[in-house]
């Protein structure tokens, strides 16, 4: 071997050697494959770089120098997503009340908090679609940086509303203190706000707009069904969120604000509690995504049944669409509306985003249609399906493992044992 040879070889050795000493072997008792939607029998993960390697069948003897996790009692399945959430917020009956008493901070340390459980439950990727202050796009680069753990972070910021529609933040404040908030605060009237609402909020770093195109259940407002866009105003947003490569997520409840917002061109529609037959149609001849949040509905009508819990006028609208949304969805499954997993946790208490699985298995998706929900759905709404949402080389290490084949028992994704994101450990067995 000539000396050039010789020093090529033993630099590719030691190379080989670092990799394996930085590489770890989880060892798991089955595989998910969501694709396929069948559990592998006995597999080994490997994991470098913060990413999926080769898979093994089995638990082949593993080199020298390598990290072993041993979950030979688990299933393993990738880190599952949650399209519609609220990470700075948690609704109690005092919501109401903290709009006047909590500032900055304190929702940024509640975020934090409300973060860290929702990784622990199992959802390694979030969409956040609407907080306040902008304390979620601080939030998301604190997580990339390592300062707090939890999920990573696709966040809309402050969502766009019209003047007293559902996202305005002033709803029902006295007249003194109401004043008139602009595009900055996500409040806009007529085109030229529409775009400047936009671009302010590319500005301040979001990564999609989130709007309300109909009125909404827990804002102090009389209809939960109203449209609240024109279509100028909704074609605007839309433009302006495409040059930035932005999508739009669009809350809607009513009919007539789907069907503009469909229109318009947004990606995806929220809640859809009264969305009729032909719009429907729409969304599979636009691919229109759909967020159900079921587990959000499926909340709101048990509260609405407690004296107090709401102010009237939301207590009536609660009762009213609450229990909608899943029938509704049922139907666009159905259909074929192609749908991503979303509860509105914040609405519902972070950390049970799993019970959606079994409320969507109660309208008629199958288990293994709900696992694609939350893992290959989702990571191709959020553009990112070439590298999240599978156990596969080269994607992302986001990888949970539960005590119970989840495709013969949802319920098992209520208890989450590993949690991997990144290929950082953050709760293991």
């Amino acid at each position: 071997m000539k000396p050039t040879q010789a020093a090529t070889a033993i630099i590719a050795l030691l190379i080989s050697s670092l990799s394996l000493a930085d590489s770890t072997w989880i060892r798991c008792g089955g595989l998910v494959d969501v694709a396929e939607g069948q559990t592998l029998g006995p597999h080994t993960v490997v994991v470098a770089d913060g990413r999926f390697g080769e898979t093994r069948q089995g638990h082949p003897q593993a080199p020298d120098g390598v990290e072993i996790v041993d979950l030979g009692e688990l299933i393993c399945l990738p880190g599952l997503m949650d399209m519609h959430t609220h990470l700075s917020s948690e609704f109690t009956p005092q919501a109401y009340i903290h709009r006047f008493t909590l500032n900055e901070g304190d929702l940024a340390l509640r975020g934090a908090h409300f973060a860290r459980i929702t990784l622990e439950s199992g959802f390694t990727t979030v969409r956040d679609l609407g907080d306040s202050f902008n304390v979620t796009i601080a939030l998301r680069e604190a997580i990339n940086n390592g300062l707090v753990p939890g999920p990573r972070i696709f966040t809309a910021a402050k969502s766009l509303a019209t003047t007293g529609g559902h996202a305005d933040p002033t709803n029902a404040w006295r007249q003194d203190i109401m004043g008139d908030p602009g595009p900055r605060d996500g409040v806009i009237n007529g085109v030229d706000e529409a775009r400047k609402a936009v671009r302010q909020r590319y500005k301040d770093g979001a990564d999609l707009i989130k709007i309300t195109a109909t009125g909404g259940v827990l804002s102090v407002a009389r209809s939960g069904q109203n449209p609240q866009f024109t279509d100028d105003e909704l074609a605007a947003i839309v433009e302006i969120a495409r040059d930035y490569e932005m999508h739009v997520a669009a809350h809607a409840h009513g009919a007539e604000g789907m069907r503009r917002a469909i229109r318009a061109g947004v990606h995806s529609i929220e809640h859809g509690t009264y969305m009729e037959d032909d719009i429907i149609e729409m969304m599979l001849e636009h691919g229109t995504w759909y967020v159900p949040t079921i587990s959000a509905g499926r909340f709101v009508a048990d509260k609405a049944e407690i004296d107090g819990y709401f102010p009237p006028v939301v207590a009536a609208k609660a009762a009213e669409i609450g229990p909608l949304i899943q029938d509704t969805f049922g139907r666009a499954h159905a259909a074929g509306v192609r749908i991503a997993f979303g509860t509105d946790c914040g609405v519902c208490p972070h950390g049970t985003n799993a019970r959606e699985f079994q409320l969507m298995a109660e309208a008629g998706m199958s288990p293994a249609d709900a696992l694609r929900s939350a893992t290959i759905n989702s990571a191709e709404l959020l553009g990112t399906d070439d590298r999240m949402g599978q156990v596969r080389p080269d994607f992302l290490a986001d990888l949970i493992a539960v005590s119970k084949d989840p495709l013969e028992d949802l319920e098992a994704l209520m208890d989450v044992r590993f949690v991997m994101r990144d290929g950082k450990i953050f709760v293991s067995p």
